[in-house]
């Protein structure tokens, strides 16, 4: 049978739990169904008084399940658990997973920089099974590295909103720039057609000012040229008056 998905946490083989319709959640306490186990088998006898060493193992593999719960899917109407290996773990393990975790890293086209689910997701796949690892031999440095899993997981969640926080924020402000832009467009339209209209009226104004100017200039001229002519006229009457006022005082000889 083929799991749900490849991983790169160790499991167990898989164990039929339970028809779905009988589905009962082992959420919550460690599995004690073997699969080699016959439904007609005799009652279990219970088990001799346990060493400490046996509880010692018996409570970190209860740690283990309380830290990475095990996975359960439904196939055909038939409940399958599978839970995480408690089976300790050597040198060559970790080797093979650091080349485990290079094959995968290429094989789903991972991202080396900037933000990749599939790297993030395959990292914590092997962070997990390092959390196993570590568990088996000591459950209290398991819980330690737990809680640095959960705290960097809350780390990068708030940074996830955060980033689609200023993601959306951005996006309304351009929303706002660009009808911003088109109403500044609209006024910008309104204000040249203003100022043209406002440069009609100007030449319309220079034209009047030109045309009132070129008439007071033409009649000053009229004026001057009449004034001109009536002094002209007036010295003549004069000189006449003058020339007879002469000949009347000038006695005769």
């Amino acid at each position: 049978m083929i799991p749900p998905a490849d991983s790169l946490l160790k499991y167990d083989n898989p164990v039929l739990v339970s028809k779905s319709t009988d589905r009962k959640s082992p959420k919550g306490r460690p599995l004690r169904v073997s699969p080699l186990q016959s439904a007609d088998s005799s009652p279990v006898p219970p088990p001799p008084k346990a060493k400490s060493a046996t509880t010692e193992s018996k409570q970190n593999e209860e740690i283990l399940n309380a830290i990475l719960p095990p996975r359960e899917w439904t196939e055909e109407n038939q409940l399958w658990v599978q839970q995480v290996s408690s089976a300790p773990c050597t040198r060559t393990d970790v080797v093979h997973l650091e080349e485990l975790l290079d094959t995968k890293l290429q094989q789903r086209q991972a991202r080396e920089t900037g933000i990749c689910p599939v790297r993030r997701e395959l990292y914590s796949q092997c962070f997990d099974e390092l959390i196993r690892q570590v568990t088996i031999n000591c459950a209290e440095r398991g819980l330690l590295l737990l809680r640095v899993r959960d705290e960097i997981q809350m780390t990068i969640a708030a940074y996830q909103t955060l980033y689609e926080s200023s993601v959306a924020f951005g996006m309304r402000k351009t929303l706002q720039a660009e009808q911003g832009k088109v109403d500044m467009e609209r006024r910008i339209s309104e204000l040249e057609n203003e100022k043209e209209d406002l440069k009609k009226q100007l030449n319309e104004q220079k034209a009047k000012c030109d045309a009132i100017e070129k008439r007071e200039n033409e009649k000053r001229q009229v004026e001057e040229k009449k004034h001109t002519e009536e002094i002209q006229f007036l010295k003549r009457t004069n000189q006449q008056l003058k020339t007879q006022l002469e000949g009347i005082i000038t006695p005769k000889k």
